[in-house]
């Protein structure tokens, strides 16, 4: 089977990545610079449990996805539906698309531009790019995915490369709370450019975190959609299991780009807006995050 990572950052480097060392056939579709280094001496891994150059082809054109069985989308969320307009003319019809990414609604974004199946995946996994062709894991690195024709073979395929995947028969729910984590994380990491585990010890952090889940909890539950009871100790836990993990928005927000905070606390904002609830915490995140990705943009321009 072979499988092609259509945004080739840290979450589609993993994956690719983790498949490639297994002997799969895999191509990433990236940026130049990642693209580059990769075709020049491979993709480094810089993993928990190893560290090596992992031979695997690479193209800055998206017309690599042709001939592909299995297509992960991995872009920002930002760039969605400019992935599905350049993937579009090369999808193999019997392709099984996957959404890798942030935020609630991607894979529904992608499938109503597509007109065909996107099944959604909640990930789990903290990684970084560390430098040209350079993956730096800091923990975890399974997924979730719903129950649909081909999703056995989907396990499968990953199993060979040690990745895990659960099949749930709630996506929905699982998303929500990935959604959940997000809010509570990726905005105070950006603001304070701090890791997760540094985070937290930070006085009245965790009572912000804690407000933070209350409104997505409660939008949720208006939205019609049942979270895991547990979901308040998982939030917690991930302050331990990724204790040195930088959020992708802080690093966003650092490097002067636009960050993902509208697809995290901007859609609870959004949708809460609709459903006639306040979520002033989480508002107060997406603004702040907003105005330090105008502030870095600003002085990147300047210097």
């Amino acid at each position: 089977m072979k499988t092609a990572i259509l945004g080739a950052g840290a979450v589609g480097c993993f994956y690719g990545g983790m498949l490639a060392r297994a002997g799969r056939d895999v191509v990433l579709i990236g940026r130049a610079a990642h693209v580059d280094a990769i075709r020049c001496t491979g993709l480094r891994m810089q993993t928990q449990t190893f560290d090596e150059q992992v031979p695997v082809s690479a193209s800055t054109d998206a017309a690599a996805v042709a001939g592909a069985k299995l297509v992960l989308c991995c872009v920002k969320s930002n760039d969605t539906l400019q992935a599905a307009k350049d993937m579009a003319p090369y999808l193999d019809p019997e392709a099984i698309v996957l959404s890798l990414q942030n935020g609630y609604d991607n894979a529904e974004r992608l499938q109503q531009f597509l007109g065909r199946p996107v099944y959604p995946a909640v990930v789990y996994v903290a990684t970084e790019m560390a430098g040209p062709g350079h993956l730096r894991h800091h923990g975890r690195g399974e997924l979730v995915i719903g129950q649909f024709a081909e999703s056995s073979e989907v396990v499968a395929e990953f199993a060979r490369a040690g990745v895990r995947v659960s099949i749930s028969d709630d996506v929905a729910g699982q998303l929500w709370a990935k959604l959940v984590i997000n809010c509570a994380y990726n905005g105070l990491s950006a603001i304070t450019q701090m890791p997760y585990g540094q985070l937290v010890v930070g006085d009245g952090v965790r009572e912000v975190i804690d407000d933070l889940v209350d409104e997505c909890l409660e939008v949720a539950k208006a939205d019609g959609v049942s979270v895991q009871d547990d979901i308040r100790s998982v939030v917690a836990g991930i302050a331990q299991s990724m204790s040195t993990q930088i959020s992708s928005t802080a690093h966003d927000v650092a490097r002067g780009r636009r960050s993902e905070i509208d697809y995290i606390n901007g859609y609870v904002v959004r949708r809460a807006a609709q459903l006639g609830i306040r979520t002033p915490v989480n508002r107060a995140i997406l603004a702040l995050v907003k105005l330090l990705e105008q502030a870095s943009a600003e002085s990147r321009s300047i210097s």
